[in-house]
């Protein structure tokens, strides 16, 4: 016997017809982060554009350009020809004028199974080079510290453009919804400063944090303001939801505003980083061995020990890129005189830590599906200014990858004979962008944002990804 109140099928779609536009609409906002007049998650995981090999990014940017012939690039031919002309021409536009070649002062051996070439200024670091992957020809466009750090970090030298751990978190969004996606530890305030972890026209949630500068030490770098002595969680919580209700009813008129989106967003991680950001800041949970490990038992090498344990801590709990930059008040690896004692120093303050860090992620399982990656704005000539220092080079130079999907031990490229040009496999800053997107499982032609009226990426019109160093 029929009832009046049940429908048949036919009727039920008759029916809700319309409801159903109304419910693919509303998938459609969600996914612009524009439901119920205001944005959902903007940072929730995403799926990647295909199967990744890295999850997370610890970028160790070595502010100033580490010189390359001193470090990974071994050139016999640079040590025999100390004090002679460079045989062939140097760059039309060059930074500051050089002399004759300069051979290195440290001493290169060879280490690990793959026999990779390291100088004596990385005694611990030396010990890992089977986990890493060198890439010896990568090259610039900038010879000045400012553009070159802007083309590293934004993929623009003269355009403000969104950085590339904004770009990351834009393609993948965060494990972890109670920190940052993205972190920058101790950056530099020179040489673009901002610019360099910006988020410029992408949605701001997208934009780095910042936890101190390069002239705080790493113990005091911490979120400011983290905790609200005058009001318990609870009350805080009523005083959210009382403004999210005002928002709400004001973007019901005006309709979206990317910017209070992006403010009330804030607001919320603000309020959920008060129990979870001093816990990782708190590093008193970490053994004595551990805390060794890094380094932070000695004082040269203690402030960016720290600094790399606190990238760990921050890549185990799920946050998508931090960066830790070595970095002081100067630009610390910009030896245009004194190489010996400046790259000296440097090195030892960063050795161990860099080596405790790789070590310490094999250890815990996490260097499978982390890609460290290390480098400056670029490499030194290997050519003397005045009697003892080297200029800028962005012609040449050295970074390396580790973890997340990148062959251990292998190098991939050549400089020239004498360190000076990328020679052979060269990789342009654009296909390191490329390749680490790709290790990421995203594909840097697909990654992108209307703006202005047309689509932008962080390579812009360029970049290949480098296969040959991936693992099968």
């Amino acid at each position: 016997m029929f009832h009046p109140d049940i429908l048949t099928r036919r009727q039920l779609l008759t029916r809700s017809a319309v409801g159903f536009g109304s419910i693919a609409l509303a998938s459609m906002l969600a996914e612009e982060g524009l439901a119920d007049g205001v944005a959902v998650d903007p940072l929730a995981a995403k799926a990647p554009h295909f199967a990744a090999r890295a999850k997370r990014i610890i970028f160790l940017f070595m502010a100033g350009g580490p010189s390359q012939v001193d470090t990974f690039d071994y050139k016999p031919l640079l040590e025999r020809d100390d004090g002679k002309p460079l045989p062939f021409a140097k760059p039309r536009v060059q930074f500051a004028p050089t002399g004759n070649l300069l051979k290195s002062p440290w001493k290169f051996q060879q280490y690990g199974q793959s026999g990779s070439w390291v100088s004596e200024l990385f005694p611990h670091f030396s010990q890992c080079v089977d986990d890493v992957c060198f890439m010896h020809s990568v090259h610039g466009t900038n010879p000045a510290h400012g553009g070159a750090m802007l083309k590293l970090h934004t993929g623009s030298d003269n355009f403000v453009r969104p950085s590339m751990g904004s770009w990351v978190t834009y393609g993948l969004g965060t494990e972890n919804k109670d920190l940052p996606a993205f972190v920058t530890i101790c950056p530099t305030l020179g040489h673009g400063g901002v610019n360099n972890w910006s988020s410029a026209f992408l949605p701001a949630v997208y934009q780095g944090m910042p936890l101190g500068n390069a002239s705080v030490p790493a113990n005091k770098a911490q979120v400011r303001f983290i905790a609200n002595p005058k009001l318990p969680p609870e009350i805080q919580r009523l005083q959210l939801d009382k403004l999210r209700t005002v928002n709400l009813a004001h973007q019901a008129n005006s309709g979206p505003e990317p910017a209070l989106e992006a403010r009330i967003n804030s607001f919320e991680l603000a309020f959920r980083m008060q129990t979870e950001m001093p816990r990782v800041e708190n590093i008193s949970d970490e053994s004595a061995e551990t805390q060794k490990l890094y380094g932070m038992d000695d004082p040269l090498t203690a402030n960016f020990g720290r600094m790399c344990l606190m990238a760990r801590r921050f890549a185990e709990r799920g946050v998508r890129y931090i960066q830790v930059t070595h970095s002081d008040s100067n630009v610390q690896w910009d030896q245009h005189s004194d190489l010996k004692n400046g790259h000296s120093k440097n090195a030892r303050e960063v050795d161990r830590p860099i080596a405790g860090l790789l070590r310490d992620l094999k250890a815990r399982g996490l260097l499978e599906d982390t890609l460290v990656w290390w480098g400056g704005e670029f490499g030194r000539t290997p050519t003397a200014e005045g009697t003892n220092g080297r200029d800028h080079n962005p012609e040449g130079f050295t970074m390396w990858l580790a973890g997340g999907g990148v062959k251990g031990g292998h190098h991939h490229g050549a400089t020239d004979d004498y360190g000076f040009y990328a020679a052979q496999d060269k990789v342009h800053i654009h296909d390191l962008h490329a390749t680490i997107l790709h290790l990421l499982g995203l594909n840097h032609e697909r990654l992108t944002y209307r703006y202005s009226g047309r689509d932008f990426r962080l390579t812009d019109v360029e970049g290949n990804v480098v296969q040959q160093i991936i693992k099968a």
